[in-house]
C-alpha cells in the first residue's frame, strides 16, 4: 500500500501531466495559461524533491545519498533547462520523453518514493507537511537565445538523453 508521501507526489505528477496535456491539446496553438501553470508546478515539484525529499532520505541513510539520486538530479537539471526557453513542439516532446522515463523511477513499486517513505519512517508525516506547505518558486520569464538552447542541449546530454531541440 502506497504511503502518504508517495500519494502526494504521485498525485502531483498526475496534475502536472494533465496540465501539460491541456497545454498542447490543440496542435495549432499552445494553451499559454496551462503551460505557465505546468512550468511553475514542475519547478516547484522538482524543488520539493531536491530540497525536502532527497535530503530527508540522505539524512535517514546517515548522510549517504540514495544511489539513484544522481540520475534524478541530472533529469531535474535537464527539465529545468527545458523550461527556460519558450515552449516549442520539440521542447515539449523532450519534456514528455524525460518524464516518461523519470516518473516511473520515482513511482514504481520500490522506487524512490517508496524508498524514501520507508527510510524516513515515523518522520513521514512532518516531511509530508513540509512538502504540502512548500513555497511557490519564483518563475522567471522565458529566455530565447542560442546560449539557452545550447545549455539545454548540454543538460540533456549530461542526463543521457539524445533528443533534438
Amino acid at each position: 500500500m502506497a504511503g502518504k508521501i508517495y500519494c502526494y507526489l504521485a498525485g502531483d505528477h498526475e496534475r502536472l501531466d494533465a496540465l501539460l496535456e491541456r497545454a498542447v491539446s490543440d496542435p495549432e496553438k499552445l494553451d499559454a495559461s496551462a503551460y505557465t501553470e505546468f512550468r511553475s508546478g514542475l519547478l516547484k515539484h522538482i524543488a520539493m524533491e531536491e530540497k525536502v525529499l532527497l535530503p530527508a532520505a540522505q539524512k535517514a541513510r546517515g548522510r549517504d545519498t540514495l544511489p539513484i539520486a544522481a540520475k534524478l538530479r541530472l533529469d531535474h537539471g535537464a527539465l529545468v533547462a527545458l523550461l527556460v526557453p519558450s515552449a516549442t513542439a520539440s521542447i515539449v516532446a523532450a519534456i514528455r520523453a524525460i518524464l516518461k522515463f523519470h516518473n516511473p523511477i520515482e513511482e514504481d513499486p520500490g522506487g524512490v518514493y517508496d524508498q524514501c517513505e520507508t527510510l524516513v519512517g515515523a518522520e513521514a508525516e512532518p516531511i509530508l507537511n513540509e512538502l504540502k506547505n512548500y513555497r511557490e518558486v519564483k518563475v522567471l520569464p522565458h529566455v530565447d537565445n542560442p546560449f539557452v538552447m545550447e545549455a539545454a542541449r548540454r543538460a540533456l546530454s549530461r542526463a543521457g538523453y539524445d533528443l533534438k531541440l
